[in-house]
């Protein structure tokens, strides 16, 4: 996958080797560009074609406080939940543990278009969509 965005390569990257970890029941983790059929089951079980795996933390993967993130999750949270959307939490975590896991809500029956409005919204270079297929997809906003 070429990066045809704003965003410096090694950034680009590390979001392409990040696992995409779901704390649902059972937990698992989304790879992107490998299907995932726990992902197939979660899709199932909440009646979704699609979903989205988003955070509010580190607008531009730049580092904030965890206070300032904790309040811009529940911010996104809030606005999930007045859409009367299905998200579990989960947290973006790069294998080396270099950079601090970012809370994160994989978001069900969420379409692209508007994963890349409240990615945009919350100043995100990147989400993970995944269509009805169960392959997690890097979608760069920048």
């Amino acid at each position: 996958m070429p990066n045809q965005s704003s965003v410096d390569p090694l950034t680009f990257q590390a979001y392409l080797e990040t696992e995409y970890r779901v704390q649902g029941i059972p937990a698992f983790i989304l790879k992107v560009g490998e299907a995932n059929d726990d992902l197939l089951r979660a899709h199932r079980r909440h009646g979704a074609d699609c979903s989205a795996f988003l955070t509010a933390c580190n607008p531009f993967s730049e580092p904030f406080d965890e206070a300032s993130n904790a309040a811009r999750q529940a911010a996104l949270a809030a606005e999930l939940s007045r859409r009367g959307l299905i998200f579990l939490p989960g947290v973006g975590q790069h294998p080396s543990n270099e950079w601090p896991g970012e809370n994160s809500y994989l978001v069900f029956s969420l379409t692209l278009e508007a994963a890349k409005i409240l990615g945009t919204r919350f100043e995100q270079n990147a989400l993970v969509w995944t269509g009805a297929d169960a392959v997690p997809q890097l979608v760069m906003l920048r």
